[in-house]
């Protein structure tokens, strides 16, 4: 089964962007995520009326608040309803008590979640795990040990499910960082290695950034937001889409978007 998937932060509609605030932006947002049409996507950074605005009728979402039931960020995820049925889906919290609604620990500057879906499809039966995250943009500490809370969640839930696990988000580093390097399999810490692939690994030539604050427009630099798949999914090809819409940035992130093979139910 082959499909599109899709990682995009948003931009909070809190932040004071002036001719880039939400009210601007939503409709380009909503116009690229529908060109793009991706079975799955992963979001960051929007709240409640934000994934309202969209008004993607095509789908449905699941997700729950940083600070408990569906208050203030979300890392939602969206799926197409009439191709896909959610057996199951959580949120955790990337701390120390992780079923604890808006729990803190490390060096988080706030609340960090990990949201997660098992689907099957409608027609083909095929299953998968889908995990959607936004580690902490300022505490290195809690972006290592929320990530590897997140490996620890996978690996379990793959245990337990067998089926294929796709993980998205806005990962607030580059990929020199640790966090980054443990989830391609480096050897970073002494512990079992992640069995996962990052996406940008078929791309030929440099990635360049995903981000590009107050809405520069700018290329150069390293990504931030990131597809991780595991070795029974192939990526046959990702991209960073770096347009307009209509002479504006939908958000001062880029969203990411994959072709990824999916083996098919036996």
């Amino acid at each position: 089964m082959n499909i599109t998937l899709m990682t995009f932060n948003l931009r909070t509609y809190l932040a004071p962007d002036g001719d880039n605030a939400w009210e601007y932006r939503y409709d380009k947002m909503a116009a690229m995520i529908k060109e793009h049409s991706p079975l799955l996507m992963g979001t960051q950074e929007g709240h409640i009326g934000m994934l309202e605005d969209l008004q993607l009728e095509e789908y449905h979402w699941v997700g729950e608040g940083r600070l408990g039931d569906r208050g203030d960020e979300l890392c939602a995820i969206f799926f197409k309803k009439d191709e896909l049925d959610i057996v199951e889906h959580g949120t955790f919290w990337l701390s120390e008590q992780p079923e604890v609604p808006a729990s803190i620990s490390w060096d988080s500057s706030l609340p960090r979640i990990c949201t997660w879906a098992h689907f099957r499809h409608k027609g083909i039966g095929t299953e998968l795990l889908f995990f959607n995250t936004h580690l902490d943009h300022q505490g290195q500490q809690a972006k290592e040990q929320g990530v590897r809370l997140i490996w620890e969640r996978i690996k379990e839930l793959r245990a337990a499910k067998d089926v294929p696990v796709l993980l998205t988000g806005d990962f607030n580093s580059q990929p020199d960082n640790a966090v980054i390097r443990f989830m391609r399999g480096e050897p970073v810490w002494d512990e079992a290695l992640v069995d996962m692939s990052d996406a940008y690994s078929v791309m030929v030539g440099p990635v360049g950034t995903s981000f590009h604050d107050n809405y520069s427009g700018r290329m150069d630099g390293e990504p931030i937001d990131y597809i991780f798949v595991t070795p029974d999914v192939q990526v046959l090809s990702i991209q960073i889409d770096r347009r307009m819409i209509d002479g504006r940035y939908p958000s001062d992130h880029y969203p990411v978007v994959a072709q990824l093979a999916i083996p098919s139910a036996e």
